[in-house]
């Protein structure tokens, strides 16, 4: 029977009888969650450990380092240089082990998902799903780009920017779909739990901003562009750029933080329905270091996407976004496949002016 008998047939029989094709909704991430149960054996922090990986339909290589579970104080204290006043106060925060990216996604890791042979509605859905499609087929991708994306910055080790927040989730669940490791962005509390890597002190290096050029790049010593992964030093957990080379998206939306006298345990900020503001950390070479520090926060705003030329504007890129990447997190314990889905899916909003 060829496609266009299959049709007429199927438009032939009662709505009840014809079998919806695969879409990237709750029952596909149910389908990504099975494989993730039966892949992931690591079931206590003792037995986490450090893996190298790679994108099994690539082989674009990448690795992680298990962080352990803690308490620490987030935010900057009020006599911190170069502090800025939504950084405070400081709360007393616990978070749950989990494994982050050693360096920011590369371009290595990221075009192929970006860029496909697929033709693609608006949301990323592919225009026809084959019999034969894979499940990580079926998780909505990019649409087509409408500029060069590095910006003749460099693709091969060079850090991937420019995309939306939902563009940085979606990929990690094209990943997860694909290795059977549930992937995600890491929370605000994670993000600086790791950056400080035990340290109490303006940057994981210490106070002195001029020691940054060891650790970081940033205006003062990038050469006007952001520079290839993995170069400068690590923070004390063995995390490579996590001050500078691009900011990093988080999982929170934005809001100030509010006084606690309670411990906080993996605290997240939901993203509200607006698209803006979401929350980015780290800084970025198109920085100067005292964006770098620990607790310094970006919130994502609708200048991100000036020149995107679209009506409405893309969901997937912030072209002006230049200096904007992220780090996947891994956590130990597996959400359910609602919670996947909802956290895959959470960075869609409603385009406002912040």
């Amino acid at each position: 029977m060829n496609r266009f008998q299959g049709t007429l047939l199927a438009l032939s029989l009662p709505l009840s009888l014809i079998a919806a094709p695969p879409a990237d909704d709750l029952e596909l991430v149910k389908q990504i969650r099975e494989k993730i149960i039966a892949k992931s054996t690591e079931k206590k922090e003792a037995e986490m450990k450090g893996y190298d990986s790679a994108v099994p339909e690539t082989g674009a290589k990448f690795a992680m380092v298990p962080i352990k579970g803690g308490q620490f104080l987030m935010g900057s204290p009020a006599e911190e240089a170069e502090r800025k006043e939504d950084e405070g106060p400081q709360r007393k925060v616990a978070v749950s082990p989990f494994w982050m990216g050693k360096c920011e996604v590369t371009w290595d890791e990221y075009e192929p998902f970006m860029i496909t042979n697929i033709s693609r509605k608006k949301d990323g859905a592919p225009s026809f799903i084959a019999e034969d499609a894979t499940v990580p087929d079926v998780v909505s991708k990019p649409t087509t780009p409408y500029t060069e994306m590095s910006f003749g910055m460099g693709t091969k080790g060079y850090p991937a920017i420019s995309m939306t927040q939902h563009a940085a989730l979606k990929y990690c669940q094209w990943l997860s779909a694909q290795t059977g490791h549930f992937y995600r962005l890491p929370t605000e509390a994670e993000w600086e739990y790791a950056c400080r890597a035990g340290t109490t002190t303006a940057y994981s290096w210490g106070d002195d901003p001029t020691k940054g050029g060891d650790y970081a790049w940033y205006w003062d010593n990038c050469d006007g562009k952001y520079q290839p992964v993995g170069q400068k030093k690590p923070n004390p957990w063995g995390l490579h750029d996590i001050h500078g080379n691009v900011i990093e998206w988080v999982l929170d939306g934005y809001a100030p933080y509010q006084k606690s006298d309670k411990l906080l345990e993996d605290p997240l900020v939901p993203p509200s329905e607006n698209l803006y503001p979401r929350v980015a950390r780290g800084g970025s070479w198109y920085d100067g270091p005292e964006a770098l520090r620990s607790a310094a926060r970006f919130k994502s705003s609708a200048a991100w996407k000036v020149q995107d030329p679209q009506l409405p504007k893309s969901i997937w890129y912030h072209t002006n976004g230049m200096w904007l990447g992220f780090r996947l997190v891994r956590p130990l314990e597996i959400p359910s496949a609602e919670e996947m889905h909802r956290i895959w899916n959470s960075g869609r909003g409603i385009e406002n002016e912040e």
